[in-house]
C-alpha cells in the first residue's frame, strides 16, 4: 500500500490551511481552490472519495467535534427551526431538485432524479462550522446552522437509499420510506443514549488522562458502527453521544480536559483541511465519464441545478421561519424576529464532502444489470453544486453579513456576566476554604494558606479588570501585564534549566519534569478568558 499520496494530501491540505489563517479568504475555500488547481499537475495521484472510507472514518470524528463545540442547551431551545431545516427542508430539497432536474435534463428518470435531490440536498457540517467561526454570526444563527448540519446528514442519507431503492429496482414505496427514516432516526437516537451510559461511566472512572484521550477517540467510531450495525443512523448516534458527554465534560479531571481539547482541535484541523482539499482534487475524477455531453450542455444543466439548490432553500426557510409565528406563544417566546437572520439562514446552505461520498456511492448498475442511468452526469452535477455553493456563497456571506449589519455582542456585558459568575464561584471557593481549614487534619502554614486566598483573589479579579481602564502608555489590561511578566519570569527560569542540562548538572528526564512544572504553571497564568 502506498501511502505518500495519503501523507502529500496531509501535508498539503495543513500547509494550505495554515498560510489560509494569513489571507483574507476562508482557508475551507482556499483549499478547495488549491485542489482544483493541483488536480491536473502532472504527477499528482488520482484522488477518488470512496463513500466507504469518508461515511464511517472521516464523517464520526468530524461530526463529534461539530457536536461536542455546540451546546446542548442551545440546541435544545432552537428545536423547532433545527427540526424545519434538518428535517423538512432536507425532504423539501431532495423533492424540489429532483423534480427540476427531471424537467431540465433530457432522459433522466425520476427515480434518479430524486436520487440526486437527496444527494445535494443536505448542508455540509464542516462547511457550515467553518464559516460560521470565521464570519461571527450571532449565536443564534450560528446554533441553528450548527444544529442543522449536525442532524441533515441522517435526512438524507435515508432518503438517498430509499430514492437509490426505486432507482435500481427494488420496488421503495413512499410508506416503505417514512418506515424506513423513522427507524433510522428513532434507532439512532436511542443507540446514542444507551452508548452514553457506559462511556460516560468509564469516562468518570478512568484516572489517567491517556486513556481518557485514547477512548475519547475511539467513540465516534463506535457509536457509528453500533448504530449501522444495528440498521440505525449512525450520523444521529454520534450526534448523540457527544453532545450528551460534552454537556457532561465536567465531571472528568482537568487534565483529560486539557489533552482532549488540544487532541481534537488537532484531529478537526487535519480532517477538515484534508477533507476540503479533497473536493477540489475530484475534478479529473467527475470529468472522466462526461465524454458524451457537449460542455455548454453540461454547464447549463449545472448552473441551473445550482441555482435551483440556492433559491429552494430560501423557498422554505422564510415560511417555515415565519408561519410558526402567526402563534401569539411563540411570537411571545422568540421576540422580534427581522428579515435578516433567515436571509442569512438561507444563503449558508454550503455543500460539502458528505454529497459527494453520497454520490460516488451509487452503484455503476442497476438489478436487471443495466447501467444506472446518468450516473456520470449525477456525480458531475453533484460536484458543481458543492464547489458552486462554497465558493459563490461562502465568498459573499463573510460581506453579507457586514452589509446587514448584525448587532454587535455587547462584550461589556459578556464580560460583566463573566464577572458575576466568578464571583459567585469564588464566594463558594472561600467559604469552602475556610470550613477546610477549620478542620486541625488541614492544618496549613500561614504563607501556603494565604497563598490559596491569593490565587482565588487573582481569579476573583482578573475578570473585572477587563472592566477597568488599559494601561496608558502599552494599551495593556492590568490582567495582560500580569500575563506578560509572568510568561517573562517563567521564559527566565526555562533557560536556567536548559543551561543546567546542558551543563549535565541535570538530566533530561529531570529536564522534562520541571519544563511540565513550568509549562502548567504559564497554562494557569494565561489560561482562556475569551
Amino acid at each position: 500500500m502506498d501511502v505518500m499520496p495519503l501523507l502529500l494530501l496531509v501535508a498539503g491540505s495543513a500547509a494550505i490551511a495554515a498560510a489560509g489563517r494569513r489571507v483574507p479568504v476562508p482557508a475551507p475555500l482556499l483549499l478547495v481552490a488549491v485542489g482544483l488547481a493541483v488536480s491536473y499537475v502532472p504527477g499528482v495521484p488520482d484522488y477518488t472519495l470512496d463513500p466507504h472510507i469518508v461515511l464511517p472514518l472521516l464523517l464520526p470524528p468530524l461530526l463529534h467535534t461539530a457536536a461536542t463545540d455546540s451546546s446542548y442547551l442551545d440546541l435544545r431551545a432552537q428545536l423547532r427551526p433545527v427540526a424545519l431545516l434538518s428535517v423538512g427542508y432536507v425532504l423539501f430539497a431532495t423533492f424540489v431538485v429532483g423534480c427540476a432536474a427531471y424537467l431540465i435534463v433530457p432522459g433522466l428518470p425520476l427515480t434518479a432524479a430524486l436520487v440526486l435531490g437527496a444527494v445535494v440536498a443536505p448542508p455540509d457540517a464542516v462547511a457550515a462550522t467553518a464559516v460560521a467561526r470565521r464570519v461571527g454570526l450571532p449565536s443564534r444563527i450560528t446554533t441553528i446552522l450548527q444544529g442543522e448540519s449536525l442532524v441533515n446528514d441522517a435526512t438524507a442519507i435515508t432518503a438517498f437509499r430509499v430514492a437509490l431503492a426505486a432507482a435500481v429496482g427494488e420496488g421503495a414505496t413512499w410508506a416503505g420510506g417514512i418506515t424506513e427514516f423513522l427507524i433510522a432516526a428513532i434507532g439512532g437516537v436511542g443507540v446514542g443514549l444507551v452508548l452514553m451510559v457506559p462511556l460516560q461511566w468509564l469516562r468518570t472512572r478512568l484516572r489517567e488522562a491517556l486513556l481518557q484521550n485514547t477512548l475519547s477517540l475511539l467513540i465516534p467510531f463506535v457509536a457509528y458502527a453500533v448504530a449501522e450495525q444495528v440498521h440505525a443512523s449512525g450520523v444521529l448516534a454520534v450526534v448523540v453521544v457527544a453532545l450528551c458527554l460534552g454537556h457532561r465534560a465536567w465531571q472528568v479531571d482537568f487534565a483529560t480536559r486539557l489533552q482532549e481539547d488540544a487532541v481534537w482541535k488537532m484531529v478537526a484541523f487535519v480532517l477538515e483541511s484534508a477533507v476540503f482539499a479533497l473536493i477540489g482534487l475530484q475534478l479529473p475524477v467527475v470529468l472522466k465519464g462526461l465524454g458524451g455531453y457537449e460542455g455548454a450542455e453540461v454547464a447549463w444543466y449545472a448552473v441551473a441545478v445550482f441555482l435551483v439548490v440556492a433559491v429552494a432553500r430560501f423557498v422554505w426557510v422564510y415560511p417555515a421561519t415565519f408561519l410558526p409565528r402567526l402563534s401569539a406563544r411563540v411570537r411571545a417566546r422568540e421576540g422580534d424576529l427581522s428579515w435578516r437572520g433567515p436571509f442569512v439562514i438561507g444563503w449558508a446552505g454550503m455543500r460539502g464532502v458528505v454529497s459527494l461520498a453520497i454520490a460516488f456511492s451509487i452503484p455503476l448498475t442497476m438489478h436487471d444489470g443495466e447501467p444506472f442511468p446518468e450516473r456520470d452526469l449525477i456525480l458531475f452535477l453533484t460536484f458543481t453544486t458543492v464547489i458552486g455553493t462554497l465558493v459563490v456563497q461562502g465568498v459573499t456571506l463573510p460581506p453579507l453579513i457586514r452589509l446587514l449589519k448584525f448587532p454587535a455582542h455587547d462584550v461589556q456585558a459578556e464580560t460583566l456576566a463573566e464577572a458575576n459568575a466568578q464571583a459567585q464561584a469564588s464566594r463558594a471557593a472561600e467559604q469552602r476554604l475556610d470550613e477546610l481549614l477549620a478542620d486541625e487534619r488541614n492544618a496549613l502554614p500561614a504563607p501556603l494558606a494565604d497563598r490559596l486566598r491569593t490565587v482565588l483573589e487573582r481569579r476573583r479579579n482578573a475578570v473585572w479588570e477587563r472592566l477597568g481602564q488599559a494601561n496608558p502608555v502599552t494599551g495593556e489590561t492590568v490582567d495582560d501585564t500580569y500575563r506578560r511578566l509572568s510568561r517573562e519570569m517563567i521564559g527566565a527560569e526555562r533557560e536556567v534549566f536548559v543551561r543546567l542540562r546542558d551543563g549535565r548538572y541535570i538530566d533530561d528526564e529531570m529536564l522534562r519534569t520541571l519544563l511540565r512544572r513550568l509549562d502548567l504553571e504559564e497554562a494557569a497564568a494565561y489560561r482562556e478568558t475569551a
